[in-house]
């Protein structure tokens, strides 16, 4: 199978992965300045947008499919569900990626006994325990959680929403995929043996990827780097535009 991809822009190889329920426009409001930078690969990830979902819900065959349509040699840029898939791509296929900027990721989403910067399991349960009843319903409540707390809450879930609905909405299989990966994938202890260069962007008031998971990183991954945008939620790049912006162009491509 192939995921749904289009390119934009000239330069270096860029990839763009979005996250769980969302799709390719979710990058719209980015698109003209990265594309002044980058051959920008926008993809669409397993069930979401016009990408078919996946056979199962495998970390490691999303991120399979993903380089399956991405140029051989680029950075990945990955939004929360898409910052793992590319940490997995990375973990994989070191040859093939150049470098990582993740925004809003984390290398395990849910709390453990020896994780505590993560969202709670019981929480995650509630929240996808809704998705069969009314999938509309519980990716309108994600999108909600993404903004709680956040400056320009309001303007930022408008923008989520608006931007959701410009792509085919994601399948139930996709959603459902998604939310098993978001609870089950673990990479923290694959995170040593990454040998590229990665970099953290975060927004200082996210509920669903805490801001004191930088104080973690830098016992996994010391050598990567850390950004926080303050009074951002999860979607920093939505809500605080031109200082995410300038986070990514100075970034990406930095060893």
């Amino acid at each position: 199978m192939s995921l749904y991809n289009y390119r934009i822009g000239s330069g270096p190889d860029l990839v763009l992965l979005h996250g769980w329920g969302m799709n390719a426009a979710v990058w719209e409001p980015l698109l003209p300045a990265l594309a002044g930078h980058f051959r920008v690969t926008v993809i669409e990830l397993p069930g979401h947008g016009g990408s078919t979902p996946a056979a199962v819900a495998d970390i490691a065959e999303w991120a399979r499919l993903a380089l399956d349509d991405a140029p051989p040699n680029a950075w990945w840029l990955g939004w929360s569900l898409g910052g793992q898939v590319a940490l997995q791509a990375a973990l994989d296929r070191p040859g093939r990626v150049n470098g990582l900027m993740l925004v809003a990721a984390t290398p395990r989403f849910v709390q453990a006994d020896d994780w505590q910067c993560a969202m709670p399991v019981a929480t995650f349960h509630e929240f996808a325990d809704t998705l069969g009843d009314d999938p509309n319903a519980a990716l309108m409540r994600f999108l909600a959680l993404q903004v709680s707390g956040a400056e320009h809450a309001r303007d930022t879930l408008k923008l989520l929403r608006f931007e959701m609905q410009q792509r085919p909405q994601a399948s139930a299989r996709g959603l459902a995929q998604g939310l098993e990966l978001l609870l089950e994938t673990d990479l923290r202890d694959r995170l040593a043996g990454l040998d590229r260069p990665v970099h953290w962007l975060f927004g200082g008031r996210d509920t669903l990827v805490p801001v004191h998971l930088c104080d973690a990183l830098k016992t996994l991954l010391p050598a990567s780097t850390v950004d926080v945008i303050d009074g951002a939620g999860h979607a920093p790049f939505l809500s605080h535009p031109k200082p995410s912006i300038d986070v990514l162009l100075r970034r990406v491509g930095q060893a």
